[in-house]
C-alpha cells in the first residue's frame, strides 16, 4: 500500500464521519452538534493535508490502498487530481451544513447529524474509489441518507419529493450497473484505472454508454430528466440543499469524466451532438422557468440545472479548455450555489417563508447580510473576479472550438441569468420595505458569518487565482484529452482533418513531460 504520507489518509477520512455518525445516533441535541462539528473539521483538516501533499507532477494515481475482500471484490482506493478537487470540495462544505442546521434541526438532531455524517463518508468513497463495484456501492448508498434528510425534516411535501429524488435516481443506476457486469465479464477487471484504458468494441460503447448515460444524466441533472430536482431542493432543509447542490449534482459530472469519456471515447464522440443539444435546451429552457419563480429556492434550483448544462456541454466538447472550464465550473458552482442555499436559508430562519414577495429593502435593515448576497449573485451570473466568470469563460471557450452555434445559445442561457439573478436579488434586497416583520429582522450573527465568509473567500481567490485549483487536475485532463483525441470530432470554428490535436501553451506548459509520457503509455497499452 503506497500511503505516500505514512497512514492510510483515505482510509481515515471515510472513517471519521462513520464512526461520528455511529456515535450521533446515541447522543442528544448538544453533544449530536458538537461531534458532528468536530468530525466534519477533522476530516477537513485531513482534506487540506491531503490537498497539500499532493505531487502535481508524480503518479496519476496517489494515496493508493488496496486489499482483497471477497469474490473479486477489491477494497481499492486512490485518487488523481481531478477526485482531489471534488474531495476538497466535499469537506469544506461539510462543516458549514452543519453550522446551518445548528439552530434550524430541533427535532431527531442526532439521526440528522448522523446522516449528514454518512453522507460524507460516501461521497468521499465516490470519489476515491478505484474498484467499479465499490464506487457502484458509495454511488448509490448516497441516495439512502438524502432521501431521510428530505422525508424526514424536510418541508410540507417532503415525502412526494424525496420519493421522487430516490426513484429517479435509482432507476437511471439499474441500467448501470447491468452495464457494469458486462464490462468486468469482457475486460476481466473490476479496476477503474484499468478500465479507463481498456478499448472496448465500438459497438458495444454505444450501449455502454447509453446504460452509464440514464445514470449520469439523472444525477447531473440533465434537461429534460430534472424534474426531481426543483421539488427535492424546495422540500430539503437548508443545509440538505447545500450538499445537494455542492456535492451530490457533481457525481453526474465526475461520473461523465471518469467513466463515459475515457472508457467510452467512440461512443461520446458519437453522441456528443445529443450532449449539446440537450445542453443548449437546458441553458435556454431552464432560465426562462427561472425568471418567473416566486420562490427563492425553486428559483436557484433551475438555475442549477442551467449552470450544469455548461459542465456537460464542456466535458464533450472534446478539448482541454472545454474539460478543464467544466471541472472549474463544477467547483465554482459548488460554492455559489451551496452559498446562494444559504443565503436563503438565512431569512427563511426569520421569516419562515420563501416567497420573493414577503422581503424587499433588506439592504436598509439587513447591509452584511446584503453585501454577501450580492458577490454570490454576481458570482452566479460570472462577474470579472469570481469564481463564475473563469468557469463559464473557459468553458465556453473550449466548446467555442467545438461549435460556434452552442457557444451562441449557451452565452445567451448567461445573459437570461444574469436577468433572473439581477431580479431576484432587486426583488430581496433593494426597493421599499412592504412588510414590517421582514424590515424588523436582525443581521447575521456570528454562526452565519461562519458560514458564508469562508465560501466569499474561496469564490474570490478562485476568480483571481484559478491556477491553484487547475494546477492538480491539468496533467489529468491532457491525459484524458489524448485518449480522446483519436475520436473528437472536428469542430466548426476550429477545423482539425490534417491537423495533429494541439493544446493551449497553459494547459501542458508545465505538463509537457508528463503528457509527452502519458502518450507513450496509452501506445503501449
Amino acid at each position: 500500500m503506497g500511503f505516500q504520507i505514512g497512514f492510510p489518509i483515505l482510509s481515515v477520512m471515510l472513517a471519521v464521519p462513520l464512526a461520528a455518525a455511529v456515535l450521533c445516533l446515541f447522543l442528544k441535541a448538544p453533544a449530536a452538534r458538537m461531534v458532528a462539528l468536530a468530525a466534519t473539521l477533522a476530516d477537513l483538516a485531513l482534506g487540506i493535508v491531503l490537498w497539500a501533499n499532493y505531487d502535481v507532477g508524480g503518479a496519476q494515481w496517489q494515496f493508493t490502498e488496496r486489499a482483497n475482500l471477497f469474490a473479486g471484490f477489491q477494497y481499492a482506493l486512490g485518487i488523481d487530481g481531478i477526485a482531489l478537487m471534488l474531495i476538497v470540495l466535499s469537506v469544506f462544505l461539510m462543516p458549514i451544513c452543519i453550522l446551518a442546521s445548528w439552530e434550524s434541526i430541533d427535532k431527531r438532531v442526532g439521526e440528522y447529524m448522523a446522516a449528514f455524517l454518512l453522507m460524507e463518508t460516501l461521497m468521499i468513497g465516490v470519489f476515491c474509489a478505484q474498484d467499479l463495484f465499490l464506487f457502484y456501492i458509495m454511488f448509490e448508498a448516497g441516495l439512502i441518507p438524502m432521501y431521510l434528510i428530505i422525508g424526514v425534516w424536510g418541508g410540507a411535501n417532503r415525502i412526494y419529493a424525496s420519493y421522487k429524488f430516490f426513484l429517479y435516481t435509482l432507476l437511471g443506476s439499474v441500467l448501470m450497473l447491468i452495464a457494469m457486469l458486462w464490462m468486468v465479464n469482457v475486460a476481466g477487471t473490476t479496476s477503474i484505472p484499468a478500465l479507463m484504458t481498456y478499448d472496448f468494441a465500438p459497438e458495444a460503447q454505444t450501449w455502454l454508454w447509453l446504460a452509464f448515460f440514464a445514470s449520469f444524466a439523472v444525477k447531473m441533472p440533465m434537461w429534460p430528466v430534472h424534474t426531481w430536482l426543483p421539488d427535492a431542493h424546495v422540500q430539503a432543509p437548508t443545509a440538505g440543499s447545500v450538499i445537494l447542490a455542492g456535492v451530490l449534482l457533481k457525481m453526474g459530472g465526475y461520473g461523465f469524466i471518469r467513466f463515459s469519456l475515457p472508457m467510452f471515447p467512440d461512443a461520446s464522440a458519437q453522441f456528443m451532438w445529443l450532449i449539446l443539444g440537450l445542453s443548449m435546451a437546458a441553458v435556454v429552457i431552464t432560465s426562462l422557468i427561472a425568471l418567473v419563480q416566486h420562490d427563492m429556492k425553486k428559483l436557484i434550483a433551475y438555475s442549477s440545472v442551467a449552470h450544469m448544462a455548461i459542465v456537460t456541454a464542456g466535458l464533450f466538447a472534446f478539448n482541454v479548455q472545454g474539460l478543464e472550464g467544466a471541472m472549474v465550473m463544477m467547483l465554482s458552482h459548488g460554492l455559489v450555489s451551496g452559498a446562494l442555499f444559504l443565503c436563503v436559508g438565512v431569512i427563511y430562519d426569520r421569516l419562515h417563508t420563501r416567497e420573493i414577495d414577503r422581503y424587499g429593502g433588506l439592504s436598509i435593515n439587513m447591509p452584511k447580510y446584503a453585501l454577501f448576497f450580492m458577490l454570490f449573485t454576481m458570482a452566479s451570473i460570472g462577474l470579472p473576479g469570481t469564481s463564475g466568470f473563469v468557469a463559464e469563460f473557459v468553458s465556453l471557450a473550449g466548446v467555442y472550438q467545438a461549435s460556434s452555434l452552442a457557444t451562441l445559445v449557451l452565452t445567451t442561457g448567461i445573459i437570461l441569468g444574469a436577468a433572473y439573478m439581477l431580479y431576484l436579488y432587486c426583488r430581496i434586497a433593494f426597493g421599499v420595505q412592504k412588510n414590517a416583520d421582514a424590515a424588523a429582522m436582525r443581521d447575521l450573527n456570528a454562526r452565519e458569518w461562519a458560514m458564508l465568509a469562508p465560501i466569499a473567500a474561496a469564490v474570490l481567490w478562485m476568480g483571481v487565482y484559478p491556477e491553484s485549483f487547475l494546477a492538480p487536475m491539468r496533467k489529468d485532463i491532457a491525459t484524458l484529452d489524448i485518449r480522446l483525441a483519436k475520436v473528437a470530432p472536428a469542430g466548426d470554428a476550429k477545423p482539425k482533418e490534417g491537423k495533429p490535436h494541439a493544446y493551449p501553451a497553459n494547459a501542458v506548459h508545465h505538463e509537457s513531460g508528463d503528457a509527452a509520457s502519458a502518450t507513450r503509455d496509452l501506445e503501449a497499452h
